[in-house]
C-alpha cells in the first residue's frame, strides 16, 4: 500500500535562527536501501547538514543518516555525501546565487513524500550576531503584546 502525504523524518531548528531564508526548494535524494529504512525509522541529523553544487550536481553533505540496525555488510556509511536531484535549470539557477553574492543552500527539513524521501533546500544568508539578536527583541515584544491582549480580553469577560 503506497504512502499518501508527507511525514518528517528531521527538521533543522537552527537554521532559520542562523540564516535569512531567501528561496526554497524541494529535491530527491539518492539513497542506498539501508539509508531508506534507517530513515523510515525516523533516525537522521540535519545538525550539521548543508549542499554545495560541484560539477553541475548538487550535493548533500554532513547529513547523519545512522546505519540500520538490522542491515548485515551492506550497511551504508552514516555520513557519506548524498545526491540531490533537481532539474537542471533550478541547479543552474541556483549555482549563479551561490556564485554571485554570500548565499549558501542549507536544507531545512527532510520528509517523505508519497513514499518518497525528499529534502527541503533553502538558498540562505547566514545573520550576523545583531541581526539574531533584533529577532529575538521583536519575537519576545510580540509575545509580550498577545500576552498583554490575552489578559484584557480574559480581564472584560471576568
Amino acid at each position: 500500500m503506497k504512502e499518501k502525504g508527507r511525514k518528517v523524518i528531521a527538521s533543522n531548528k537552527k537554521a532559520k535562527h542562523n540564516y535569512s531564508i531567501l528561496e526554497t526548494y524541494e529535491a530527491g535524494v539518492a539513497l542506498v536501501g539501508t539509508e531508506v529504512k534507517s530513515l523510515r525509522e525516523g533516525k537522521a541529523s540535519l545538525v550539521d547538514a548543508y549542499a554545495s553544487i560541484d560539477d553541475g550536481e548538487v550535493w548533500l553533505r554532513g547529513l547523519h543518516v545512522p546505519e540500520y540496525g538490522h542491515g548485515t555488510w551492506t550497511n551504508h556509511a552514516p555520513r557519506r555525501t548524498r545526491k540531490l536531484l533537481l532539474h537542471r535549470r533550478e541547479i543552474d539557477k541556483l549555482l549563479g546565487k551561490t556564485k554571485e553574492s554570500s548565499l549558501t543552500l542549507v536544507p531545512l527539513s527532510m520528509y517523505f513524500s508519497d513514499g518518497k524521501v525528499k529534502v527541503e533546500l533553502a538558498l540562505a544568508k547566514g545573520k550576523q550576531d545583531y541581526d539574531k539578536r533584533q529577532d529575538l527583541a521583536k519575537r519576545d515584544a510580540e509575545r509580550e503584546v498577545t500576552r498583554e491582549l490575552g489578559r484584557r480580553i480574559k480581564g472584560m469577560r471576568g
